[in-house]
């Protein structure tokens, strides 16, 4: 019990009682000083008062003084009536920021929240539940990041939307954030294509159980280790663990930060006048998560990252909807309930039964592969697109950087098939002095001549 809770007159009773069995020696200083709830300094000049003005000695000298440090009535004034007519819904940190940033307010946030207080703007926080031990963040950039997704109205007159976030566990930095109609396989290659086409190739991806992350054969069991999805298969072929999380308390670090993005985001779109999904998915990356890991981000405990460089930039071709399709009879494929028609390669004639592969990437654009050769790329629509400066039958870039003996020793199908057209002799019997093999290092040129 300090002196401020001690009342008036009580005190004034309790002391004379105190000082008159001090100076007969039944109490010391320092016992009557533990009573009273001061210290013995304290006692001493309260003891020296009384002895020279007698009661009127022991009067709180603090009573109808003014601290010099006091903030502005005017100022307190001004940010109340702001806070009632243009940020009542505002938590009073995202307030306090808004009036620092907006209006050119220089008053602490702790006087801001008691005045709020104190004028029942804003309620007392609860008080907290038992500690709960965290899990310990990863000590390097990189090796753990976090991704999910949170429905809710994100811009005003507009349905609830999903925000994809991928961040880091070392961190909490934001890597990457936009709206998105709905989650999905297509969502999540977006999300990682930002990142790992930014930063590189990272160790681990800390996500929940949603369908299009992994295959639960029960509900409400063990995710399989054996059958994949779209989104496992393209982690595991890039070497990037994929961990599963079995209840939103394991989700925590993420949870609590969709909380702030859902007291804090809605309210800085409407700032901004923000009124469409796609001019808030620009605003995003242009402003907001620079300046909202500049609010959160914390220091790594260790120096460093442990992001790794993709030289081959095999990302772009693992980070995509991948299926088999079988040409049929007209050189096309069955592709989301339309056809594509295969152009003409170099490779073959046609690709009647072969089995290709079809990757769609987040745009909606599809390629064709047969092999490594690409043989065609399709828009959204189904419609082809022309490669820019690229000749029929271009391979993936893993396979431009194979040593160069295993490239002067690849396939000469195409070469070959446009010189055999030239040097064809029909069914006529071949000239003795022709080589009868071509060699991988026979030259195009020499069997035009020939």
């Amino acid at each position: 019990m300090g002196t401020a809770s001690i009342h008036e007159g009580v005190r004034r009773m309790r002391f004379s009682s105190l000082l008159e069995r001090t100076e007969a020696k039944e109490l010391t200083q320092e016992e009557a000083s533990e009573i009273l709830g001061i210290n013995v300094r304290t006692f001493q000049r309260w003891a020296d008062r009384y002895a020279a003005e007698g009661d009127d000695g022991l009067v709180d000298r603090r009573m109808g003084r003014r601290s010099p440090k006091r903030a502005p009535e005017e100022e307190v004034e001004r940010m109340l009536g702001l806070f009632r007519d243009k940020y009542a819904d505002f938590t009073v940190k995202h307030f306090h920021e808004q009036l620092r940033r907006r209006h050119g307010y220089v008053l602490g946030y702790t006087v801001t929240k008691l005045a709020l207080h104190a004028a029942g703007l804003v309620s007392k926080a609860p008080t907290r539940s038992a500690h709960r031990k965290k899990r310990p963040r990863r000590p390097l950039r990189g090796m753990l990041l976090h991704q999910d997704g949170s429905r809710h109205a994100w811009i005003e007159g507009l349905p609830a939307m999903d925000l994809i976030v991928t961040m880091d566990d070392a961190t909490s930095e934001i890597y990457s954030m936009f709206l998105v109609e709905e989650e999905g396989t297509a969502s999540t290659f977006l999300g990682l294509r930002e990142v790992i086409g930014e930063r590189g190739l990272f160790c681990s991806l800390y996500t929940d159980r949603g369908s299009h992350y992994f295959y639960t054969p029960k509900a409400g069991e063990r995710v399989s280790k054996t059958q994949q999805t779209q989104v496992g298969r393209a982690l595991s072929h890039l070497g990037i663990e994929h961990i599963a999380a079995y209840s939103p308390q394991a989700r925590g670090r993420s949870e609590r930060m969709f909380g702030t993005l859902q007291g804090r985001l809605p309210k800085d779109l409407r700032l901004g006048g923000i009124t469409t999904m796609e001019a808030a998915n620009a605003w995003l990356k242009t402003h907001y998560i620079a300046e909202h890991n500049q609010a959160f981000a914390i220091k790594a405990e260790q120096e460093g990252t442990a992001f790794v460089a993709d030289r081959h930039e095999a990302w772009r071709e693992a980070l995509c909807v991948i299926e088999e399709r079988t040409v049929a009879n007209d050189n096309t494929i069955a592709w989301n309930g339309r056809r594509l028609q295969l152009p003409e390669s170099r490779l073959r004639p046609h690709f009647v039964k072969a089995v290709v592969r079809v990757h769609e990437y987040p745009d909606g654009t599809a390629s064709v592969f047969l092999g490594p050769h690409q043989l065609a790329t399709f828009a959204a629509d189904g419609h082809g697109i022309s490669p820019d400066a690229q000749e029929p039958g271009r391979v993936l870039a893993a396979v431009k950087d194979r040593p160069s003996r295993a490239r002067k020793c690849a396939s000469l199908t195409a070469t070959a098939r446009a010189a055999v057209e030239v040097a064809r002799v029909g069914t006529e019997k071949r000239a003795s002095s022709r080589t009868k093999k071509l060699t991988c290092r026979t030259d195009a040129a020499a069997l035009v001549m020939a």
